[in-house]
């Protein structure tokens, strides 16, 4: 039931930095819900992947990618791919869309002009028709004062009062004037307008004729009024017929086809207002247009020929781009020359929502993994050019399988290495066995409360088992090494009764120890680190496992066992490890040497490399590095081991490595979270100001290779709208009254219709609850390969100018909360130190001052181990190892491991000092004896852990070999250095010496220090 897990994210603690990112992620449109993404780096290395073929061949992937079923089902709906290419192919498209439209723009002003002109012409038509009709008018008006005057001569004439000569004299003259006015109006005029005119004047004069006697006739007397006006109004509206008639019945024709030509004219109008409207429509649709379909950006580039690619190329990536062209540099190595035509590396985003659904029942964490091995292979399938894809999934698969990797290669050599030594110091199969066994049951039950306590697996958990089986052989040779001492001793003495002398003498310092180490080990609660905490609980359960499987089974089934082969004739005596004397015994035996000739000369030595360790241990970095646990490709030598403990291939680390120095990260993010009043002037002076400010930190920031750097805000946003939309542009230009591109009124306005135009986008950088702004974010992109120290430094000085006039703000994102983890984890390494120092402390000198009368033996058995603890550091500091998530345990593990062997060799002191006759038998037998049982087992634990530098993980590595070393001091403090502790403890505090004692010490002072037991 033990659950697997390699992220990073598990190592994150509950702080101020980690809320306001949840806070984040919570109220702000991140893009990030569910989603990750996938860098596919295409490199060509003696090529250009800027080149028509490289762009199509990328389009082409991309197209592989959504085709194929395991990868399409985590693809992001929106946009699940994009790059340089895509790019390309949608401003060469757009370009061809803008200049066909252009076209149409041109072609309709022509248009345009062409129905002005017509409509001019038509207007000078209609004058002169207008002319026409009024000459026509006058003429029949003419006519009318003419007839009139022949009228009144006629009656004149008649009434005597002009004679026959005059009357003819001015009648032939009148007749004449109306001839002439009569040629003079259809002197312009065809034959048939000819004729109608005069129609229209015979009648005019006919007409006028009556209307002069019907006066006449009233004026007479003989017509009344009443049939005057009656007669008079019907000729009146007959010259209107007539005047119609002699008029725009001359020209009705062209009157017609005036109207037929203003009518086509205004058909034409309207055809062209709505061509217009359409043609608006179009460039609106255009501006507004989502990016064409993959098949249609690579039919367009393969439509493209070579310079034409080339030429959009360099339009795209040019130093100033606007719109989509602008973000191309996103996708290109910061080295890119702006406007170069080549390049020798690219980058393609591929965006996956797993919380999409379609995963085949698969939790995310598997999916993902799944997804990004299927785009992997891929892509190396499907690409002629080099390609290197990173992302999350890959890089949990890669370390979970490093993971695996450094089990199968260094749980068969430490479990070799243990059953060499054990060979070495038992000479026994049946012991050999049994430890065996007692080792697996440890870690059976170790890892089986793991599954039901529900603790996952992770990357720390690696040594749990290295450390078991350690502890594990440590208490097995303590146990057997004890037995045979104890027979080989007392000749005759059973199995048993030698077991039960054994467990009666070296019990008590395995319980002792036992509490010692879970103490050790429990300090990691004090951790804000959950994996840290649960280390610390699994390994205490399982010390505490290897008491009762190694006091208690073990035992029990080495006296049944040999009991039976001894009542059939076997021999199941056996010398004890390190008591036979000869080189090892000589060895072993340095430290009482030393104590007795030169105890104080050894204190003083310790002191001075115990201060200069603790020197050392203030120089040591902390670090929380993620390729701490990438595992780099492996040593050739792996590749001649046994079939299943071959390793895999690594790439991801090399690849991060890469992105780190040449791309920007999409997942390499800070962010300032500005909480407050951010609708006001103020505010956005604050983010301009901070924007400008991190513009500058290229040590931190990523800065593109057009030198923008990537920097989002809500001004980054408004100008990034303001230059699409027409509407937003103007009322973000009428808020900016002083120009300088900052709104210094009427901002909430502003806000308010940045959410209208742009919803998603304004939600990404400003937070609206019930109306009201309360919070606003700007994201900065930081180097992948940037100090988390620096940019947690960079990012809080700029959040501190933010702050103030009624703004909070907080500098957060992964980089600053792994730092705040690097600093909690130092606090845990002097924390758990210090606790796990006063806490064995106590528990020695008051388990001590209960069994041996002498609480100052306790402190004095510790000792060794707080000196070996900052020998460990110091070396960490030598060998430039910093302390990460596992190095940092590595104070408690010490302290743990360490007190081990200092209580197993004080507990055989007090018990020899009460059974030798002199201090120095004392201790010699007790280094020899139980020296022996020690460094079998500093040899097991040492190549348990040791072996660990054989393993894929360098993180492991590291603690494989800090461990090793920590066991090693730890042996050499209990037998070189403890020995004269222990002999000055017994000379000013403990039991004194015996007359004998000090006889023999006076005795060998006068002799040059010669004489011996």
């Amino acid at each position: 039931m033990v659950e697997q897990s390699s992220s990073l994210d598990q190592f994150q603690s509950d702080s101020t930095a980690a809320q306001k990112l949840d806070y984040i992620e919570s109220n702000f449109d991140t893009g990030q819900q569910n989603t990750t993404t996938v860098q596919v780096i295409v490199r060509d290395r003696n090529g250009n992947v800027l080149s028509k073929g490289g762009l199509v061949e990328t389009l082409e992937l991309q197209q592989a990618l959504r085709a194929n079923g395991t990868i399409r089902a985590s693809l992001a709906n929106d946009t699940p791919t994009t790059g340089v290419a895509n790019i390309v192919a949608t401003v060469a498209i757009r370009q061809e869309q803008a200049a066909e439209l252009r076209q149409s723009g041109a072609e309709l002003q022509q248009r345009r002009q062409s129905l002005n002109e017509s409509r001019a012409e038509l207007q000078r038509q209609s004058r002169e028709l207008n002319l026409t009709a009024a000459r026509l008018s006058d003429a029949l008006n003419q006519t009318r004062g003419l007839q009139a005057r022949y009228d009144r001569l006629n009656a004149s004439y008649q009434q005597g009062q002009v004679n026959n000569s005059s009357y003819r004299q001015r009648s032939a003259q009148i007749e004449t004037e109306l001839q002439q006015v009569r040629a003079a109006a259809i002197a312009s005029l065809n034959e048939n307008q000819s004729t109608t005119f005069v129609r229209a004047y015979e009648q005019v004069r006919g007409l006028q004729f009556r209307l002069d006697r019907l006066n006449a006739s009233y004026q007479r007397g003989e017509v009344d009024q009443s049939t005057y006006r009656e007669r008079a109004t019907e000729i009146r509206s007959q010259f209107e017929q007539v005047y119609r008639l002699g008029t725009r019945g001359v020209l009705a024709s062209q009157y017609q086809q005036l109207q037929q030509q203003g009518q086509q004219l205004r058909e034409r109008g309207q055809q062209l207002r709505g061509d217009a409207e359409a043609l608006q429509a179009q460039r609106q649709q255009l501006q507004n247009a989502s990016a064409p379909s993959l098949e249609d950006q690579i039919e367009q580039l393969r439509s493209m020929n070579r310079s034409e690619v080339e030429s959009t190329v360099e339009t795209v990536l040019s130093e100033g781009g606007e719109g989509v062209a602008s973000q191309a540099f996103a996708f290109m190595p910061t080295s890119y020359e702006p406007g170069s035509t080549e390049a020798n590396a690219t980058m393609l985003v591929v965006f996956q929502d797993l919380g999409s659904g379609g995963m085949g029942g698969m939790s995310s964490s598997d999916a993902l993994v799944e997804t990004q091995i299927a785009i992997q292979d891929l892509a190396h399938q499907s690409m002629d050019r080099e390609v290197m894809v990173f992302g999350a999934g890959i890089i949990s698969q890669e370390t979970e399988q490093s993971m695996t990797d450094s089990i199968a290669i260094v749980g068969p050599l430490a479990l070799l290495f243990v059953v060499l030594t054990l060979l070495v110091a038992y000479r026994d199969l049946l012991d050999i066995a049994l430890g065996v066994f007692g080792i697996g049951a440890v870690l059976v039950w170790t890892f089986g409360f793991m599954g039901w306590a529900d603790i996952t697996f992770n990357q720390i958990f690696i040594a749990v088992p290295v450390l078991l089986i350690g502890l594990s052989i440590d208490y097995a040779i303590h146990v057997f090494m004890r037995h045979r001492e104890e027979r080989e001793e007392h000749d005759g003495e059973s199995v048993r009764e030698g077991m039960s002398v054994a467990l009666a003498s070296v019990g008590v310092a395995l319980v002792w120890v036992t509490a010692t180490t879970v103490i050790g080990f429990l300090s990691n609660l004090v951790s804000p680190l959950p994996p840290i905490q649960d280390f610390g609980i699994v390994s205490s359960v399982g010390i505490a496992a290897a008491l009762v499987v190694f006091g208690g089974l073990i035992p029990a089934l080495k006296v049944e066992i040999d009991g039976f082969l001894e009542s059939r004739g076997w021999d199941r005596k056996k010398r004890a490890f390190g008591t036979s004397g000869g080189v090892l015994g000589s060895v072993l035996s340095v430290g009482a040497v030393a104590a007795r000739r030169a105890p104080y000369v050894v204190l003083a030595v310790t002191l001075v490399l115990s201060a200069g360790g603790a020197y050392g241990a203030t120089q040591v970095d902390t670090t929380f590095d993620q390729t701490d646990f990438l595992a780099e490709d492996p040593p050739a030598w792996t590749e001649r081991l046994p079939g299943p403990m071959v390793p895999g291939d690594y790439s991801a680390k090399a690849n991060l490595e890469f992105v780190n120095q040449n791309f920007l990260r999409q997942d390499s993010q800070a962010q300032i979270l500005v909480e407050g009043d951010v609708a006001t002037p103020q505010a956005l002076r604050k983010l301009e100001a901070a924007t400008e400010t991190a513009a500058q930190k290229e040590d931190v920031v990523v800065v593109l290779s057009n030198g923008e750097p990537q920097i989002r805000s809500p001004l980054s946003v408004m100008e990034s709208v303001a230059a699409q939309n027409e509407t937003f542009n103007a009322t973000f230009t009428a808020a900016d009254t002083d120009g300088d591109g900052v709104p210094d009124r009427n901002v909430e306005r502003v806000y308010d219709e940045l959410f209208e135009v742009a919803p998603q986008e304004a939600a990404g950088v400003v937070n609206r609850e019930d109306d009201e702004y309360a919070a606003a974010r700007m994201v900065v992109s930081v180097k992948g390969g940037a100090s988390s120290s620096t940019v947690t430094e960079e990012m809080r000085s700029i959040a501190d100018g933010i702050a103030g006039d009624g703004l909070d703000a907080t500098a957060t994102g992964q980089p600053i909360v792994f730092e705040i983890v690097q600093d909690q984890l130092l606090d845990t390494v002097i924390e758990s130190l210090l606790i796990t120092l006063a806490a064995t402390f106590a528990f020695l000198m008051l388990a001590y001052r209960l069994a041996h009368g002498s609480a100052t033996l306790g402190a004095i058995t510790l000792l060794p181990v707080a000196f070996s603890v900052s020998w460990i550091l110091g070396t960490m500091y030598l060998l430039g190892m910093p302390f990460n998530v596992l190095t940092g345990m590595i104070t408690s593990l010490t302290v743990g491991l360490g007190v081990a062997y200092s209580i197993h060799l004080s507990e055989r002191y007090t018990m020899e000092l009460g059974r030798r006759d002199t201090i120095w038998a004392a201790m010699r037998e007790s280094v020899t004896g139980t020296g022996g049982a020690l460094l079998g087992s500093a040899a097991t634990t040492v190549g348990g852990f040791g072996v660990l530098a054989f393993a894929i993980l360098p993180a492991l590595q590291q603690f494989g070999i800090i461990t090793g070393l920590t066991i090693i001091y730890a042996f050499l403090a209990s037998v070189l250095v403890l020995p004269s502790m222990l002999v000055l403890w017994t000379r000013y505090l403990g039991p004194g010496e015996t007359g004998e004692a000090a006889t023999e010490r006076g005795a060998a002072v006068a002799n040059g220090g010669a004489t011996e037991d």
